[in-house]
């Protein structure tokens, strides 16, 4: 989740530079100097073991047969969860329509590989 989610954050990041500086200011976010910033190294590993309780709860219930389709199901499922969230923050807080949108999109990538991960593993 850690890995996946980086690496999609370096990637849009790149492909909008409006996007980086955004995170970099401090009336928005703390700086990466801060001890707190740490908890973001952390909030994958959480949802990790979040999103293992529920493919064992949900995993019977998806008919697929295939791994990669069964995984993206589950995904796709926990993503729709998380919109209400998305929309909450975009109302709330002083952030643009694009951050909302690349955390939407990033937990979706999130979600999605491991879903696929899960299938494979233990179906």
């Amino acid at each position: 989740m850690l890995v996946v989610g980086m690496g999609f954050g370096f990637a849009l990041d790149a492909l909008f530079p409006s996007l980086a500086a955004e995170y970099n200011n401090p009336a928005l976010f703390r700086p990466w100097s801060d001890p707190l910033m740490s908890l973001y190294f952390v909030e994958p590993f959480v949802l990790g073991v979040i999103m293992a309780w529920f493919w064992n709860m949900a995993k019977g219930l998806i008919k697929e047969t295939d791994a990669i389709k069964k995984g993206v199901y589950f995904g796709l499922g926990y993503w729709v969860i998380t919109i209400p969230g998305m929309i909450m923050s975009y109302s709330s807080f002083p952030i643009s329509l694009l951050m909302t949108v690349s955390w939407s999109l990033s937990i979706f990538v999130q979600v999605i590989c491991a879903g696929i991960l899960f299938a494979k593993l233990n179906s």
